[in-house]
């Protein structure tokens, strides 16, 4: 059965191009449909199929039915019939928890659950669109970002520096493209480890199977990422998960949370990277239980941007923000550290 139906070139001329995607040289036969939900964010199966349906979607510049096979290096695009949602910019009155501002910069405490930046399926309610709402004519970064020099995931909790001038968008990019900013973050990661501090060094690179992802590529393959190099030492350990500092020196996407799987200890509560399941322990009930009630009261990955340091843009005196340790992960660490304390007296 041919599972490719005609393509209209008129009609795909007045499409807006969302997604893109060329699979990699190793991927197995997989229905289009499955495959999408890989690739897309917040993307629902039914969703997928009804785009699929709608002409939403090429492979290889040729329409194709749900049932489509996917194969090694298969050109998949999805399109619309209105710009992606990301770059229509709306201003929101969203309040922002704002540390420290001038005339050149902003530091602000990014609560848990705000996504950074306007993306597949997230259009409102960020970061972003509170920003533009309460400064005017901020920058664009390289990625045409307003006031934006860096990003922490839309769970990870913590501290930002976001630029007001273009002066200060060039000078507080460049330091963090040559590591002489410092950032620091506090992480609850599944086991426990044999020495107090180490260094992950390992090129991270998008997954090859789940664009959602990222993984680490060493050998060969290094050149599919770019080079990362997180620092880390234990600071509070409980036996089944340990409390630890991340000092990044390069700044990936998800870099803490691929680094630390990519070793063995994938971050406590981390659905994406398989951190929201038993990843060290006992088999007992009682156990099960008080991990599912830890999941419940850090209901996301345990990661916050604690500490953020930098030379001033205009003064060049150095700057350096801490930011408390938020509600969620102060309960789930108090709770472990009962249960482990609870553990040795038995």
């Amino acid at each position: 059965m041919n599972n490719e139906v005609e393509h209209d070139d008129l009609e795909e001329e007045q499409k807006h191009e969302h997604h893109h995607f060329v699979a990699s040289s190793g991927q197995d036969p997989l229905r289009v449909d499955k495959y999408l939900m890989n690739f897309i964010e917040n993307a629902t199966r039914s969703k997928i199929q009804q785009g699929i349906k709608e002409g939403a979607v090429t492979v290889n510049g040729a329409l194709v039915k749900s049932n489509y096979k996917v194969k090694p290096l298969d050109d998949i695009r999805v399109s619309f019939d209105h710009p992606p949602h990301e770059s229509l910019l709306v201003a929101e009155d969203i309040p922002l928890d704002i540390v420290y501002e001038d005339d050149h910069l902003v530091v602000v405490n990014k609560p848990p659950g705000m996504v950074v930046h306007p993306g597949h399926g997230n259009y409102s309610g960020t970061l972003i669109n509170a920003l533009i709402h309460h400064f005017e004519n901020l920058p664009n970064n390289s990625s045409n970002r307003p006031g934006l020099v860096h990003r922490i995931d839309k769970d990870t909790s913590g501290l930002l520096v976001v630029a007001k001038t273009e002066e200060s968008m060039a000078y507080l990019s460049a330091q963090f493209a040559a590591k002489t900013s410092e950032r620091e973050y506090i992480a609850i990661v599944w086991g426990n480890f044999n020495e107090s501090k180490g260094t992950v060094e390992g090129n991270i690179g998008r997954h090859p199977k789940n664009r959602l992802q990222n993984t680490v590529w060493l050998g060969d393959d290094a050149d599919k990422g770019k080079v990362a190099v997180t620092h880390y030492s234990v600071e509070e350990d409980f036996g089944y998960v340990t409390v630890i500092n991340c000092r990044l020196e390069t700044g990936r996407t998800h870099q803490i949370r691929v680094h630390m799987k990519f070793i063995g200890h994938t971050l406590f509560n981390d659905e994406r990277y398989g951190g929201d399941r038993i990843l060290k322990g006992t088999n007992f009930t009682k156990y099960k239980q008080f991990v599912d009630n830890c999941f419940k009261v850090l209901p996301r990955q345990a990661l916050h941007a604690r500490t953020l340091g930098f030379k001033h843009p205009h003064t060049k005196e150095w700057m350096s923000f801490t930011s408390d340790v938020p509600q969620d992960m102060v309960e789930c660490i108090d709770k472990w550290r009962t249960y482990a304390t609870n553990s040795k007296d038995m």
